[in-house]
């Protein structure tokens, strides 16, 4: 048999190390292996656990800056508004009234948006639209908002509508302008997002640092995402989901990334970010809480009290018979 040639890609299981376990009945029935970085407010490592200078593909912790891309390319939208344009939402009718009140600013169609049809997430919301014997729609896909604001974009500067995923269009070369001044990085190797834009891998240094200086407000642009996301943190998850939890009761900007990939940082700048190396995302947001508590950036105790509002119990015969927790 032929040798497959070795693929680029993010850091090895043994670069990694264990940042959480699943407890079940005593037992250690799961174990989550990543790596992650804790900088502070001017870039510098404060903690490092693995490889933190392999790229990895930040998925939808890469919105913060896609949204300031849109933002510096001269569009206006209320706080709410801006808060969606970087969300991954839940898709209840709160949040798609926001999403087509993007797109309405311009006079664009649900039928412009690139993302492809999807059901909301929310359970509730998903089956509200089933017995309404309605169907999945882009406008219902998690990355909605960024897609509506990203069209917006599009119109205010005269560009095309029609092509605007493309890695070569003015907007997505903006995103990538940002990101590399944001992260202090050269993207050197992309690729197609789930939503159908393009993603960039950055180191996890990289990202954590770029994620510092969004939350900072170092700018008239960043401080108004930043003050968006934490005056509407229901808009950037949903009601009950965990970064919003987080957004609410902590007052951190945090982002959920698909494949395990999660970053959180205080308005101070003591910012964190990693990625569980399987993909799994159950551990990302404790594992991340833990970390800012030691590097300094949130108090134990009002972590403590945060951990008790997320979905960290595991179950047997509908009784708790474990959790997740942090190992490291």
């Amino acid at each position: 048999m032929a040798h497959k040639t070795a693929l680029p890609g993010t850091f090895t299981v043994g670069a990694a190390v264990e940042l959480a376990v699943l407890t079940r009945s005593g037992f250690v029935e799961s174990r989550h292996a990543g790596s992650a970085v804790v900088v502070d407010a001017a870039g510098n490592d404060l903690l490092v656990l693995g490889d933190a200078d392999s790229p990895v593909y930040p998925r939808s912790c890469l919105k913060p800056f896609q949204a300031l891309a849109v933002m510096e390319s001269g569009v206006l939208l209320s706080p709410v508004q801006t808060a969606l344009s970087t969300a991954s939402h839940s898709g209840t009718p709160e949040h798609l009234d926001v999403v087509r009140s993007i797109l309405a600013t311009a006079e664009l169609a649900e039928s412009q948006l690139g993302c492809p049809a999807d059901w909301p997430g929310s359970r509730s919301s998903r089956d509200e639209v089933v017995r309404a014997g309605g169907q999945a729609s882009s406008v219902m896909m998690n990355c909605s908002g960024k897609h509506a604001a990203m069209l917006v974009a599009c119109v205010v500067n005269g560009w095309s509508t029609a092509d605007y995923l493309d890695p070569g269009h003015p907007l997505q070369q903006k995103v990538l302008e940002v990101i590399e001044r944001y992260t202090g990085e050269t993207v050197t190797f992309s690729g197609v997002d789930g939503c159908g834009a393009p993603v960039h891998a950055v180191s996890l240094r990289g990202l954590a640092r770029g994620i510092s200086r969004v939350a900072q407000g170092r700018d008239e642009y960043s401080a108004r995402l930043t003050e968006s996301v934490l005056q509407n943190g229901w808009a950037l998850d949903g009601p009950g989901e965990e970064n919003t939890i987080v957004i609410e009761r902590l007052g951190v900007f945090a982002k959920i990334g698909a494949e395990g990939v999660m970053v959180m940082s205080t308005t101070s700048g003591i910012s964190v970010a990693l990625k569980i190396l399987d993909g799994n995302l159950r551990a990302a947001v404790v594992v991340a809480l833990e970390l800012l508590v030691r590097a300094g950036g949130l108090s134990a105790d009002s972590v403590e009290e945060t951990l008790t509002a997320l979905n960290l119990t595991v179950l047997g015969g509908g009784k708790p018979v474990g959790s997740i927790e942090v190992t490291v």
